[in-house]
């Protein structure tokens, strides 16, 4: 008979907290690399870096997740993605990212809370995340308020808007 101690393992809200994240997290990186994809085939090529950056950011997300949860010993069951992702126009794309950014600003938010009574941790862990869930809004913030200054139906316009807060 051994004597050796099973280590600890994060508890089952937990787990699940952060796999909903792990979801959300991959989800956005299908997003910015499908958002990548059209404005690169449209012509928006500093809008294409951009996004490009940003999916590459959100898989290094998701990557420090399944690190946190196997580091605690449980093996993260990938979660299935099943992207809609279409697009208009960039301005379109601006709108969903706003959207999407903010949901995940609100989940992180909502989650800590939960956290900080149960798993004070992981609450500490997530530290990281919120602070970069509220840059990412920021970000998106200022380009929706700069698209505000633009004629959406004038291409020129919005071209011009792409090359100056788009950086390349």
């Amino acid at each position: 008979m051994s004597n050796i101690k099973s280590p600890k393992t994060l508890a089952d809200t937990t787990v699940k907290i952060l796999t909903d994240r792990l979801r959300d997290e991959y989800t956005a990186h299908y997003f910015y690399r499908n958002a990548t994809n059209w404005c690169a085939g449209i012509g928006y090529l500093k809008a294409a870096k951009f996004f490009e950056q940003e999916a590459a950011n959100e898989l290094v997300h998701a990557e420090g997740l399944q690190k946190y949860l196997v580091d605690w010993n449980v093996t993260p069951l990938l979660p299935s993605i099943k992207p809609n992702i279409a697009f208009t126009d960039l301005i379109d794309i601006i709108n969903k990212a706003y959207a999407l950014e903010y949901a995940l600003f609100e989940s992180y938010t909502t989650d800590s809370k939960e956290l900080f009574a149960s798993d004070l941790n992981t609450f500490d862990f997530l530290t990281t995340y919120r602070t970069g869930q509220t840059q990412s809004v920021i970000e998106y913030s200022d380009l929706l308020n700069a698209a505000l200054l633009v004629d959406v139906n004038n291409k020129f316009e919005v071209l011009y808007f792409e090359q100056t807060y788009f950086e390349g």
